[in-house]
């Protein structure tokens, strides 16, 4: 960082004005989108409405055999459980959420250097997927992109923003962007018990020792 200011203030007065105003208006955009992005405890809490949509859902629609009324309340619920469950895809899923997520950076404009999913890490009811992604373009290029990720259906937290190697040429700057992008996925029945089974063991072996 201390030598992309570096690089700012050695440009002429003119240069530096503009590029310290975009760069003030890039970190306010940032923080404004970013500052919310999805945590763990909203995805808690989303398994939780779920959880709860479906065990409503379950009670109306043995009390909805024929009045209109609680059929009515089991449709909205039933439009709440899609609309939950939609937020976080199953494993088939996930290869296309990240196609996505390359698409959108590249008609954002940003040539895309790196793309590359780490290993998932299994939650109770979910699994976090990390992906690194290294970009280069304008700043006005990685605000698009970030805008449109924040716009999927689907829950994608960006952090770790880290922004570097600023180019000049047609006195327009380029930036290297180094982020990390974590999109998240429903366990199925047979992950669940398995991570149930693991952290059983694990818990049974600290009382040992």
């Amino acid at each position: 960082m201390k030598e992309f200011i570096d690089q700012i203030l050695n440009r002429p007065r003119q240069q530096k004005i503009g590029i310290l105003a975009v760069l003030i208006i890039i970190f306010l955009a940032l923080d404004y989108s970013f500052l919310y992005f999805p945590r763990s405890g909203q995805i808690s809490g989303l398994m939780e409405d779920i959880d709860n949509a479906r065990v409503e859902r379950d009670k109306k629609k043995k009390l909805a055999a024929d009045l209109p009324k609680l059929q009515q309340q089991l449709h909205e619920l039933d439009g709440r459980l899609k609309e939950a469950v939609a937020q976080l895809p199953d494993r088939k899923e996930i290869p296309d959420l990240l196609s996505s997520i390359s698409t959108k950076a590249k008609e954002a404009g940003l040539e895309i250097l790196l793309f590359r999913p780490r290993a998932e890490n299994l939650q109770e009811f979910y699994a976090e997927i990390p992906v690194d992604i290294v970009v280069r373009g304008g700043f006005h290029n990685l605000v698009a992109f970030f805008d449109e990720v924040g716009r999927l259906k689907r829950l994608v937290n960006i952090q770790n923003i880290e922004i570097k190697s600023p180019r000049t040429k047609d006195e327009q700057v380029s930036v290297e962007t180094a982020t990390l992008a974590t999109t998240f996925r429903f366990l199925d029945e047979a992950e669940r018990a398995k991570v149930a089974a693991e952290k059983a063991a694990k818990e049974k072996a600290a009382k040992k020792s």
